[in-house]
């Protein structure tokens, strides 16, 4: 096929929205590496979209709920509020709760809630750190299909004839180019959606641990109103 014939064919491609599925054929091997990790990518965020959606409570709300409860001596009934509302704010407030209805120290009660932050950071977390593997990965891979592509272009074009020298440049040069593209865009994606799991994830943390310490307070200064 003539440089101009392919070069018409490929243009052809992209103005139909074929452009991935004509990006994928002409990266080469290295653009299987990529889409797969861009799958993974995308299954991950989906994944951690919803189990974050399940995992978190309005703290306002429930903190208002709850400490009301707290307030009126009642511990067995905000026990079982916190059962309603499995999360892990309301499991670490839970674990202090049970702390207080055992009459423990204040030094226990804290203690159990320290450890209930610990127990249920990694259920926020997950897997959402390898989101940043998944971007420096992506972009290797790209980096190396692009470094496979002008191997190929230029080895192509120091055993071709005059004719196909420009041929086989111009498509090492393609592939090589698709790669980097394909690689950079998986890793945008993935970078991005793991600064915003990041910030997301900490707000939850911080939501856990400012919950305990206003429980904790709350708690010390209600003592005598704590029902058996």
């Amino acid at each position: 096929m003539e440089p101009t014939a392919a070069a018409a064919n490929m243009a052809t491609a992209y103005e139909s929205g074929n452009f991935f599925i004509t990006a994928f054929k002409v990266g080469g091997p290295a653009m299987i590496v990529i889409a797969a990790i861009g799958a993974l990518t995308i299954m991950l965020l989906i994944e951690r979209l919803w189990a974050l959606k399940g995992l978190t409570v309005d703290k306002n709300d429930f903190n208002e709920h709850l400490f009301g409860m707290v307030l009126r001596g009642d511990i067995r009934q905000a026990i079982t509020y916190c059962d309603s509302k499995s999360a892990p704010l309301t499991n670490t407030l839970k674990a202090g709760l049970i702390q207080v209805m055992n009459q423990r120290p204040d030094e226990e009660i804290q203690v159990a809630m320290d450890a209930a932050v610990l127990r249920e950071t990694p259920r926020i977390e997950g897997w959402a750190a390898f989101l940043a593997v998944f971007g420096n990965l992506a972009t290797l891979v790209g980096l190396v299909g692009t470094i496979l592509g002008m191997i190929k272009s230029f080895a192509g074009v120091s055993q071709a004839g005059a004719a196909e020298k420009a041929q086989l440049l111009s498509e090492g040069i393609s592939e090589a180019l698709h790669c980097t593209a394909a690689g950079l865009m998986v890793a945008v994606i993935a970078i991005l959606a793991y600064g915003y799991f990041q910030v997301r994830i900490g707000r939850i943390i911080n939501d856990m641990q400012e919950s305990s310490m206003s429980m904790m307070n709350l708690v010390v200064a209600n003592r005598d109103k704590v029902k058996e």
